[in-house]
Parts: structure tokens; sequence; C-alpha cells
């Protein structure tokens, strides 16, 4: 019986339905950026100081401009070796006192002497924010002893990818990829407009974890139907679209910010127009692969006559019926247990788990690493989301000729030694070190957008989908680590983040290389035609095989 990839050679491995279907479903990776690092925007902290009652009124009077309404009012303390304005303390002082004069006020004081002696006290009247926008920070004071609290925003909807990854990922291998693409969707919708409308703290964060639970599940779902549709050979370069449309995501999200520097606003303008990806239910088939590997050819069959006319081809006569050879002839069910029952299964899940837990500590840990020395918020998302277009167009040129294998560890290879020599580049030559640090993230850019195709042709078509989710959840626990890896180590020495994300990404392009070269094959329909890649990779085992055989026909 042929399989599906033989039939889209005559019909069509990535002609109009296929390029219909990658465009329209690109809008479901371009959604997914602003659940992914909306944080960036929606948590920004602006800087701030303790809301003194009585200095406004004192400043107007005195006609004080701000630099010398801060220096007047606000304590200054020393760390590091560079003077700031406290942001969490306060002069504990009655600045509604009479008498107090425009000139250095604080001299009024007597009874406390010097000015470094006036005893601070905390921030018991609010704060004052420097932004003319509003943040979940400013609108709830996530700062000071509460910042913790955005720590706990991002890592919920991290931990909703992660609970979500598992079984979201078996929905789709059990009642197919369009319906879960297209629930997943809807929730996620409904989350996100929740956030906006969130009247507590409280309720944002469990509106958050509700959209991070289903949000990353549409996105492979969505990532895996397209892969599931085109031949072969073109594979990659939908693979590496609907990763450039992520990128796209990253822009859009950056110019809406600017435009709306308003947080509910925000999260609304990127929300509601997801509302308008319910119109996949209409106009986006069932996967032929997913339907094939549950038996229902018939349903199958007509959907790739639809591919084929669509596409402007007959179908020849000799594939009128497609059928997968299963094992023991039932209808396969996918298990946790298949992902680790073979030694071919095992090494690629583990390699692919690690490698996911790698791309998101790296891809995120330099973000938050590089971003510790500040500048303008926007400016700074901007360049480095046009990083990752470079990355897209070195992965096209090079993996169709070499393959998936080095580029993929070539590519980690480069982002853990762009930060070892982060780490060993004087803090006075700054230009040299961001742009270093350019390099480690188209490095880690390239290794994830390898990843998530790889991840998908090493697996059987009644696997593929859970195991995807399974391996790529470990890219949320990578994403919860990141933050404690670089604020927490860099207190210790500043270049510690570095030293680990160098010795981590070094190892995972090591890893890379123990895994089969997936370039031109045929999608695996069984886990048999998973254990076989390896001997496809080493012809001299091939030869000893076929020796073998040979020697016990003749006995």
């Amino acid at each position: 019986m042929p399989n599906l990839d033989d039939i889209l050679e005559h019909i069509g491995e990535f002609d109009l339905f296929q390029k219909q279907v990658s465009l329209v479903l690109c809008f479901v990776s371009a959604a997914f950026a602003p659940i992914y690092v909306g944080v960036v925007f929606l948590g920004f902290t602006p800087k701030h100081r303790c809301l003194s009652p009585g200095v406004a009124e004192l400043s107007s009077r005195c006609g004080w401009s701000l630099e010398e309404e801060l220096n007047y009012t606000v304590p200054e303390q020393e760390r590091h070796g560079e003077s700031f304005s406290s942001q969490c303390r306060r002069y504990n002082v009655d600045w509604n006192t009479t008498g107090l004069g425009c000139v250095n006020p604080l001299e009024n004081f007597t009874v406390y002497g010097n000015r470094s002696s006036i005893p601070l006290t905390p921030c018991q009247d609010g704060w004052v924010y420097s932004s003319s926008g509003s943040s979940i920070v400013t609108e709830f004071n996530l700062v000071c002893e509460d910042s913790w609290k955005v720590d706990l925003f991002q890592s919920c909807v991290n931990a909703g990818f992660f609970l979500g990854s598992v079984y979201i990922g078996y929905i789709a291998d059990r009642f197919g990829r369009k319906l879960c693409l297209v629930v997943t969707i809807l929730v996620s919708a409904i989350s996100g407009v929740l956030v906006a409308f969130a009247p507590s703290y409280l309720w944002m964060v469990i509106f958050r974890f509700l959209q991070g639970l289903v949000s990353k599940g549409s996105w492979t779902a969505g990532y895996i139907l397209i892969t599931e549709v085109v031949g072969p050979s073109h594979r990659k370069t939908v693979g590496i679209l609907y990763q450039v449309a992520f990128t796209v995501g990253l822009l859009f999200l950056d110019g809406v910010a600017y435009a709306i520097p308003h947080w509910r606003w925000l999260q609304l303008a990127v929300t509601l127009p997801c509302f308008l990806l319910l119109f996949y239910y209409w106009c986006l088939p069932e996967s032929p692969r997913w339907l094939i590997s549950q038996k229902q050819n018939d349903k199958a069959m007509k959907i790739v006559n639809y591919i084929a006319k669509k596409n402007g081809k007959k179908l020849p006569a000799r594939f009128q019926n497609i059928n997968l050879e299963e094992e023991g002839g039932e209808k396969l069910s996918p298990s946790f247990m298949d992902l680790v029952r073979t030694p071919q299964m095992r090494k690629h899940t583990f390699i692919l788990m690690y490698n996911w837990l790698t791309s998101a500590l790296l891809y995120q840990g330099l973000i938050m690493h590089m971003a510790m020395a500040g500048g303008d918020m926007y400016l700074d998302f901007f360049y480095s989301a046009l990083v990752e277009f470079p990355a897209a167009i070195i992965i096209i040129l090079t993996i169709n000729h070499i393959g998936r294998r080095y580029p993929w560890a070539v590519a980690n290879l480069v982002a853990g030694a762009a930060c070892l020599i982060m780490a060993l580049i004087p803090e006075d030559i700054h230009w040299l070190k961001v742009t270093v640090g350019c390099v480690g993230r188209m490095g880690i850019t390239m290794s994830i957008e390898m990843v998530c195709f790889v991840n998908t042709e090493l697996y059987p078509t009644f696997l593929r989908n859970l195991g995807v989710m399974v391996c790529s959840s470990l890219c949320d626990v990578g994403g919860i680590l990141a933050p404690f890896i670089v604020y927490r180590l860099s207190e210790i020495w500043h270049e510690l983040p570095l030293i680990v994300f160098a010795v981590v990404g070094l190892i995972a392009g090591g890893l890379v290389v123990l895994l089969p070269e997936t370039k031109g094959k045929i999608l695996p329909e069984t886990i048999e035609d998973v254990e076989n890649l390896h001997r496809q990779e080493n012809p001299w085992e091939k030869i000893i095989y076929l020796h073998v055989q040979t020697q016990e026909v003749a006995h």
C-alpha cells in the first residue's frame, strides 16, 4: 500500500493548498507571541519612589523641577558604588510641617542632625511612578516587598504551558489536530479577555494560568498540522516559516504596546483578534495522516482528493486506497510508555527533552541578562526580535544541503561559546559584549527552530503530537528556571549565569550529534520505523546485518 508521502509527490507536496494552510496557520504562531513574552510590557516596572504626603504641595509652592524635588525629598542609598534614589523607603518626616524652606527643606528638621541620620520608613502611602502609562505593576503596586508577584504572574503562564503540554498533546493524538486546535484557541481567547477584566491580582493570575494551560497546545497543534500536510522535502520550510511568524508576532506586539501603553487595553488589543481564528473550524481540514493512523481511510481519501483538486492535480487510480501498516493490524493509540519503551525512542526522547530545556533557558536567559543593562524598552525589544530573522535565513541556506543535525549542533555550540566569551569581556567594552550577545541570541534562536521541526520528524504519526508536547514541556521548565539563574546567580557574580548557560549549551550541541539525520526522510509511521532510522545512518551496521541474514538463509 502507498503511504501519504507517495501520494503527495503526485498531487503536490507544497502547492496551492499547502501554501494556503501554512499561511492561515501562521496566525496561530503570531498570536502566541503576546502570551509568551507579553509580560515584558504587561509587567513593566517603571522608575518609582514612595508617595510622601505633603511633598506635592511643597513642590508646587516652591516651584521645584522634578530633579529638585527628588534631590530634596527622596533619600539616596549606595549600592554597587553607584548612588540611586530609594524606591522602597522614604524619610520619616512630616512634609506638612509649617515653615519648611524651599532650599534644602530637610535642614528644618535639625533634631535629626545631618541628612544621612534621618530615619527611613517603608512606603506606607503608596508609590509615585514615572511612567504615564499603566502596567500590572503600577495598578497593583507590585514593587519592593511585592515585586515577586510579577515573577509569579509569568511563572503561572509557564506552569500552564507545562501542564497543558501533556494532556492537550494526548487530546490532539486521540481526537484529532483540528478539534484540539479550535477548542484551545477558543479557551485561550476567552481567558485572555478575562485577564484584561480581572478585578484583582489573584483573579488575574488565575486567568493567566488558564490561558497558559491551552495556548501552547494550540501553537503546537498548528505546527503539527502544518508539517503533516506537506511533503518531506518541504517540512523544514513550513517549520521555519511558522517560527518566523512568531517573530512577526513579536514585532506586532512591540508596535501595539508602543501605541497602547495601558496594560488592560493592550491585553484586549492582542487577544480579541484571536476570536477570528475560530473560522479554522470551517476552512481547515483534519490532518489526513492522523485519520490514516486512526484507520479512518475513507475520510482521509476525501481530504486527499480535495488537496489534489485544490492543487489542480489528478489523483492516479493506483492511489485510490491508502493504508498505514500498523503493528498487529490494530489501530494505534498513544501511550506515554511508547516514548521510552524502545532504545532509539528512549534516546530521542531524552536528548530532545534536554535540548528543549536548553533552548528556553538560553533564549530567555540571554534576553534577561542583556536587559539588565537598561535602555529603551521598545527599541531593545525591537532589535532583539530582528535578530531572529537572520537565524531563519541561515537555517534555510544550510540545512537544505547539509541536513538538520550538524547545523543544529553548531547553533548550540555557537550559543554556548558566545555566553562564555561574553562572561570574559570587560564591562567597559559594552559594544563588544552586546555584539557577542546578539550572536548567541541568533544561535539559540536557530536551535529553537531546529528542535521544533526535528522533534516532529523523530516520532511516528500516532505518537507525534504527544511526543512533541511531552518533550517541549521541558521548554517551560527552562522558562521557569531562567529568571532564578539570572537574578540569583548574578548577585554572586554578574557573569556567573553566562558560565552556566555556556556549559548547558555546549553539552546540548554534543548530544545533538547522537540523533539520526532526518533530511529527506519520510515521516515514520510506526515505532519500528523509528528504530530503523539509526540503521540508515550506519551503513556498516546495515552491511553486517544483511550479511548475518544471508548466512542464516544459506544454512
